[in-house]
């Protein structure tokens, strides 16, 4: 079963509802009562499934949705709209936004399990992608005019682990040359998350597109393949 899920709604009682469920077999949720909540913890974490409800005040479910699918950690995370209506025109306008699948009101707990269920499939593809695969690469990072260079101790699609001459204060915007060779070096743009000790840090990799995210997939999925055989 899926580790985390983020639920969105601006009815708290909707929110308590679905993690309740979620709750009773051991899945970990986190709910956001508005856009702007939901966006903030979209931009910093990986989520395995989203819950969004499609009336809400500006951004709604359906200009979340078109967010989430623009980019970013969850831009192909399985997407669940939320409503109460059986409208053709608004399904339609959810799933050209990137939607995949509807919780219809009233909502049931056998609804929610078999949504969860249904995304099983999506929800490991979108794990394995995310894994960190241990992997010294080559790393330099600019920040201001400083100049580090380093080794990954980690890599994922969505950041890295670093181990440079020296660690820089959490929340620093840094610009990343990484080398996957034999191809040229990776430039990225990143933000440190966190701390360890005075020479390493974990980078979160910022506004990466599709292009670096398919880079980035093809060298790494050989090494998430060999270790699970």
């Amino acid at each position: 079963m899926p580790g985390r899920i983020l639920v969105v709604d601006d009815d708290p009682t909707i929110c308590e509802l679905i993690q309740e469920v979620l709750r009773s077999v051991e899945i970990e949720s986190l709910t956001a009562t508005h856009g702007g909540m939901a966006l903030t913890h979209l931009a910093t974490e990986k989520f395995d499934a989203v819950f969004l409800d499609v009336h809400m005040p500006s951004p709604d479910g359906i200009e979340l949705t078109r967010k989430i699918r623009s980019g970013g950690l969850n831009y192909s995370t399985p997407i669940m709209i939320i409503t109460g209506e059986d409208n053709r025109a608004l399904l339609g306008r959810a799933f050209e936004a990137g939607a995949n699948f509807f919780l219809y009101k009233p909502i049931g707990r056998h609804d929610v399990l078999r949504l969860i269920r249904a995304t099983q499939g999506s929800i490991e593809h979108e794990r394995r992608r995310f894994r960190r695969v241990n992997v010294q690469l080559p790393v330099t990072l600019e920040f201001g005019s400083e100049r580090l260079n380093g080794s990954t101790l980690d890599l994922s699609i969505g950041g890295m682990f670093v181990q440079s001459s020296r660690a820089l204060p959490v929340g620093s915007a840094v610009q990343v040359s990484l080398e996957l060779k034999p191809d040229p070096p990776m430039l990225l743009a990143a933000r440190v998350l966190r701390v360890a000790g005075n020479d390493c840090m974990g980078l979160q990799f910022d506004k990466i597109n599709a292009q670096q995210t398919k880079k980035l997939q093809e060298f790494l999925l050989p090494l998430i393949l060999a270790k699970e055989e």
